[in-house]
């Protein structure tokens, strides 16, 4: 029997989900794909990850418990500037799809995706001009999501200055955080 040296081995990826099963199964996914994986439920245990073996590439949840994956994609950024970075979430809008992109990430994949999607984001390194632009503006109710999101992005996640500026509730503010994003 043979021991896989780390010249053999494959690419390194982090992958950091709170979503511990989905995490599992991801991992298996990649694993069998030839990819050594590391998983991270939280920014803390990811970062320690990182500094102890920089990752080739990363994957990374937009929205876990404390900081936001906005967060982590910045410091995985400066701990190795060569990483690349899929953000991954089931709560997409145009904001945190532009600053994940500004902070460094070269993707950014909605849920559910599937592992051939995320390596496929994890590999491309250009943009594809034939992506399909809708045939009909946003949703009123998307369009509010948006707005929602793009000022919270704005007052760092703070919940209280994000309603005290959108002249809401803040238990308002929170019942529609918690809901999906509604698709269009």
């Amino acid at each position: 029997m043979s021991s896989v040296t780390e010249a053999d081995a494959g690419p390194s990826v982090l992958l950091v989900d709170d979503d511990v099963i989905f995490c599992q199964v991801l991992c298996q996914a990649l694993t069998r794909r030839g990819y050594v994986v590391s998983m991270a439920h939280h920014m803390d245990a990811a970062l320690r990850l990182a500094e102890q073996d920089p990752p080739e590439y990363a994957v990374v949840d937009l929205k876990m418990p404390g900081s936001s994956g906005l967060v982590l994609v910045e410091k995985l950024r400066a701990l190795e500037s060569h990483t690349r970075i899929v953000v991954l979430t089931g709560y997409a809008s145009i904001a945190t799809a532009v600053e994940a992109i500004k902070l460094g990430a070269v993707h950014y994949l909605t849920k559910p995706a599937d592992a051939d999607e995320i390596v496929q984001a994890l590999r491309s390194g250009e943009g594809d001009a034939t992506t399909p632009v809708a045939e009909t503006p946003l949703s009123v109710d998307r369009l509010e999501w948006e707005h929602i999101q793009k000022v919270l992005l704005e007052c760092e996640s703070n919940i209280s200055v994000t309603a005290r500026r959108l002249g809401m509730h803040r238990r308002t503010l929170q019942r529609k955080l918690q809901k999906r994003p509604v698709r269009r």
